[in-house]
Formats: structure tokens, sequence, C-alpha cells
């Protein structure tokens, strides 16, 4: 098929490049020629495992960037957008999905053929059928389920992994207004035919992409009040209870030679200093907020978001078990990412760390393996940039672990032949306490 995308952040490139890969004719369009013209080059502007190898695979042939949009939308027959739909205390921002909704309908005006236009941005309840419609109908002059669709395919992708669960995903999501607009998306993910897929209304598969990230943020902040529990008893450790918790049937499965796995599932009942990233910080916030104005309070998901903002403080608390003040003291941060295999800085635990720990007075050292630039932009001027590991601990009388790069397993030897060892307080719990002393982290 011919499709067209709009918008190419972490979603729009990587389902683009995606595309091709699976063997159909992708556009990708972008505002930023600069970026366009990086695409073209065969560059990923992103930093994602996988994605630049695919990218030069298939630009120029099944795959091309564009400003153009009106060409872009007249050459394809379905339009994916994927725009960004940041959120801004009280509701999410529309005005990239208006705006691209307007562009794509004015394209419609004079096109003759029939075309689908399919949601992917993530959006609240109601919005591809109550917003995107309606701007669609009015800069095309046409009529939805008529003329053209209207559909809503939520995406299910984990920054750092985006390329792998793009082309082996768990399940499709297929919202549309008519059954000829889901049928063009089945087209798309043909490829996928042993995929479980999911066929409903826009607004249900709106809502179940907010709902897929909730219980995500849910796990998480529940698995880090029990971590502050266990370390404020004693005696406990949070990395015991819930190795405990996963051994649940459950939680794992019985494989036929009988060996246990854990499910996937588990790795978010992990405590940590909180999570980060375009989506569940955001996600969670839009759907309390959309909650609380069609009066339906969310106590649950509040609490969660109470709780993971507090996460980072942890962190610093820690520090003082082992500093009776931070003035002066050197102090790395090792990751700076909201996660690993990504440079995205969105909402990362390491920016309110970094804020906090300046503010006591520290000397605060940064380093992550993919992040600095980005890093750069979105930390505090006073932080340093190190531009290697060992460089970030050179020096240094604390370390804290906030990222679970895989690099990150070498502190402890790195640390161990200082004369006066620093502390290393684990962030992540992805560290052996016996492996170093002196030691602390999240749950003990």
């Amino acid at each position: 098929m011919r499709i067209s995308v709009i918008g190419t952040g972490y979603v729009g490139l990587v389902s683009g490049v995606c595309f091709a890969e699976i063997g159909h004719d992708c556009t990708c369009v972008d505002i930023d020629s600069a970026k366009v013209e990086r695409i073209n080059r065969g560059e990923s502007p992103i930093h994602e495992n996988g994605l630049e190898p695919i990218l030069k695979r298939h630009i120029g042939r099944r795959l091309r960037a564009t400003t153009d949009l009106h060409a872009a939308v007249h050459d394809s027959e379905i339009t994916f957008i994927a725009v960004g739909t940041p959120f801004d205390g009280r509701h999410i921002d529309l005005a990239y999905v208006r705006e691209a909704a307007r562009q794509i309908g004015t394209a419609l005006r004079d096109k003759n053929e029939y075309h689908v236009v399919v949601v992917k941005s993530t959006v609240v309840p109601g919005t591809t059928d109550e917003v995107v419609l309606p701007e669609l109908e009015r800069a095309s002059g046409r009529c939805a389920g008529a003329d053209f669709g209207v559909g809503m395919n939520p995406e299910f992708l984990t920054e750092g992994v985006a390329v792998d669960e793009f082309m082996r995903p768990d399940r499709i999501v297929l919202g549309g207004i008519d059954k000829r607009t889901i049928e063009m998306q089945r087209q798309v993910y043909a490829a996928f035919a042993n995929t479980p897929t999911q066929a409903t209304n826009n607004a249900t598969a709106e809502m179940i992409k907010y709902a897929s990230n909730s219980v995500l943020a849910t796990l998480i902040s529940f698995s880090n009040e029990i971590g502050n529990l266990c370390s404020t008893l004693g005696g406990v450790d949070v990395v015991d209870v819930m190795q405990g918790v996963h051994a649940a049937r459950y939680f794992s499965n019985t494989l036929e030679d009988g060996r246990r796995v854990k499910a996937p599932i588990t790795s978010f009942l992990w405590a940590g200093c909180g999570y980060g990233g375009s989506c569940l910080p955001k996600d969670t916030k839009a759907l309390s907020a959309h909650g609380a104005a069609h009066g339906a309070p969310m106590p649950l998901l509040n609490a969660v978001i109470a709780t993971n903002q507090a996460q980072p403080a942890r962190l610093v608390s820690l520090l003082g078990r082992h500093f009776t003040s931070l003035k002066g003291v050197r102090i790395a941060l090792l990751g700076l990412a909201f996660k690993e295999d990504t440079d995205d800085m969105r909402e990362s635990p390491a920016i309110p760390l970094a804020r906090m720990l300046i503010e006591q007075g520290a000397h605060v050292i940064g380093y992550d393996p993919a992040a600095r630039a980005t890093a750069r932009a979105a930390l505090p001027a006073a932080v340093e940039l190190a531009p290697s590991l060992e460089a970030a601990l050179a020096d240094v009388e604390a370390a804290l672990l906030v990222t679970r790069w895989n690099e990150f397993r070498y502190v402890p030897d790195l640390l161990r032949a200082r004369a006066k060892p620093p502390v290393l307080i684990d962030g992540r719990r992805m560290l052996d306490p016996a492996s170093y002393a002196p030691y602390d982290g999240i749950g003990r």
C-alpha cells in the first residue's frame, strides 16, 4: 500500500520506517526541513536501536521524507497522524493534531479517490470523532464515511525497543467509523496476520491506549510504595520481596522442560526512582484530568502520579544516610535519559534529582551513553556533563545510578580500586549489594 505518516518523532519515524520494512511504500512528512534532509540522507534524528539500518535500507526506494504534506496525501491511500500531544496540566494540547487534520482535509478537497485518515497520536477518548473528523470535513468540504474514512490506531511502542516491538507486535488495535476504514488498516498490518487484532470504535481504541499505559504506571508506583515501606521497616529488601511476587503463577510460566520464566510484565513490578518519558507521565495526568472534567475523578491514578513525582527525592534522602550536608560534595548522576537505550530526556527522574542536588550545594557531574546533547538542553546549566563513565566517576564522593544502562554494571569494579570508595546509591536496584561497599539503594 501507499502510506503517508505525518510527524517524524519516535512514533512517526519508527512507524514509517517499519511500514517500509514490511513492504509498503511510505512517505514521512515533517515541517522541520533539516530533519527531513537528515532522514533522506539515511540518518536517524533520534536514538533508537535498530532504526537507522532499516532507514538506510529503504530510503530513496520504498521510503522518503518530505515537507510537502499535500503531495504526500495525494500520493497515498492512507494517512497516519503521529504528531505530538503535550499536556499542559489540564488537558492535552491538540494544536498539532488539529493542524494536521486541517492540512490533510485541504489535500482531500481536490483528491477524488477514497482515502483513510488514521490517528496514531495518543489522544483522550472522543478526540478522533469529535475533533479530528469535524476538522477533516470542514477543510475538505467532504463527508466522512462516504468520501473518506477516519480511524484510530494506537501504538504500543517502548522507546529503546520500538523497532522490535513494531516488527513483533503483541496486539493490534484498529479503531474506525466503519468497516471500510478498519479493512484498510487490516491491509496495512497484513504482514502480522497471526497477531491478536481487535477492531472497535475510535473512542474505545483511544481508551485502550490510556488504560494500557496507566496500568503500567500503577505497577511501577505500587512497587515503589512497597520499596519505600521496606526501607522504613528495616530488615526487609524490596528486591527479595518482588522476586517472591514474581514467582507467583500470575507472573510466571512453566515451560515444557520444567523451567520457570517470568512474564515481561514483571519488569514493571520493580522498585526504582520513578518512571519518565513521553508516555506514562503525560498519559496518566491527561487521563486523570479527562476523568475529572467528565465528573469521574480518579483517586487511584492520582495516587500513582503523586508517588512517582515523590520518588526521585528518595535518592536524595538516601544520601542523607551518608552525608550530614551535600554542600560541595561531588556527585555523579549515572544515566540521564528516562530509560536505557534512548536519548529521550522527557520527564526523566534525573532532571528533578539534579535540581535538588544543586539546591543543596552539591557539584553534579552527569553521564549518559546516548543522551549527552538532549541532556544539555534539559538539565540545569550547573550540571557538568562527562564524556565517559570513567570521567564521571573521577574524584566523586557519591554516585547515583539513575538509568539501567548495561554499562553501569561495571561501576562497582571502577569504584572498588579507589583509596576511599565513594558511596554508591542504586536507584534502579540493578546491582548486587554484596558487590560493593559502601552501597545503598531504593527499598533497602
